[in-house]
């Protein structure tokens, strides 16, 4: 499933992967940890007015065309002001600003929201949370953001295509030849239905995957509580390492397309936010397109385990 090249320069060892089915790379230097850039983490001031706080979300959030916004819960999902897809819709996850341990039904009833705002769209959709500023999110009140393009981002691409030539090639889907090589590995973390898995071509830190048994977003809500209990789990196990911050994407093929896809969720941790501006990007990752990975994937089932003890 991937290839790896061991290389010493000075006293350390580094590691280069890539990953058959889509081409990635990155490079694993597990002795850079030790820089210990990363700071704890310190709630922020309060951003006031917060726009998504409950005084204001529906005074200056926009509506869908009929003249409303979708609330499943404490979610509101509506619009996004400003989009960089076709369609682009925000759900606000809760109505407190700061969030210290998510509930399961709040990202249920979020997801939920999401999805009745994106499963009338033809295309290619994704969800995805950037949560913390130095995560990306311009918002620190907790939300999602759902997209759907026609054509489907850089990174799902390859996979749908990568997966079409697999299924061409040997006649089975290689996410199933995954999954079945993966349970057996060091990367595996947990999981029945969905399979939650170090990913050993990791696209950035500490990136663990979830295997979906589906392809489209359409049959995504049956296995919705199992997810968020897992996502939870994985989450968990970040703030047991010191890590707040993160960003997740989960990625779908097209409505009743069989092109041997199954679409996966995709999380890594980020850097707490700090008031020198540092980052966990740079250069390798932005510009050459290959991330520099700090923790080995094999390291992240221990990681798990450990927090759950």
């Amino acid at each position: 499933m991937f290839s790896t090249t061991t290389i010493r320069s000075g006293s350390g060892v580094i590691e280069l992967r890539e990953e058959r089915i889509s081409g990635l790379r990155c490079k694993i230097s597990p002795e850079r940890i030790n820089r210990r850039l990363d700071v704890a983490y310190v709630s922020p001031p309060q951003q006031v007015p917060c726009p998504f706080c409950p005084e204001q979300v529906e005074k200056v959030t926009p509506c869908f065309a009929d003249g409303t916004r979708i609330r499943v819960g404490e979610s509101l999902t509506f619009p996004n002001l400003f989009p960089f897809a076709e369609w682009h819709t925000v759900t606000v996850i809760t109505r407190a600003h700061q969030v210290s341990e998510f509930e399961p039904w709040q990202l249920q009833d979020a997801f939920r929201g999401q999805l009745a705002s994106l499963l009338q769209c033809d295309g290619y959709p994704s969800l995805n949370w950037n949560y913390l500023t130095s995560a990306g999110a311009s918002i620190e009140h907790p939300h999602l953001q759902g997209m759907v393009d026609r054509r489907p981002s850089a990174l799902a691409e390859r996979y749908i295509k990568g997966s079409y030539k697999y299924l061409m090639r040997h006649g089975r889907s290689y996410w199933d030849d995954l999954v079945e090589k993966e349970r057996q590995s060091s990367r595996f973390l947990f999981g029945e239905e969905i399979i939650w898995l170090a990913q050993a071509v990791p696209l950035g830190e500490r990136e663990i995957r979830a295997i979906l048994p589906c392809s489209g977003i359409d049959d995504f809500e049956q296995y919705l509580d199992q997810f968020v209990e897992g996502l939870l789990s994985v989450i968990a196990m970040y703030r047991s390492l010191g890590t707040h911050a993160y960003n997740m994407s989960i990625f779908f093929d097209r409505k009743e397309s069989s092109r041997g896809f199954s679409a996966f969720c995709s999380i890594i941790s980020r850097m707490n936010p700090n008031a020198t501006s540092l980052s966990d990007t740079a250069f390798m990752e932005r510009l050459h397109q290959e991330p520099v990975i700090l923790t080995l994937p094999e390291d992240l089932a221990s990681f798990y385990n450990k927090g759950r003890a």
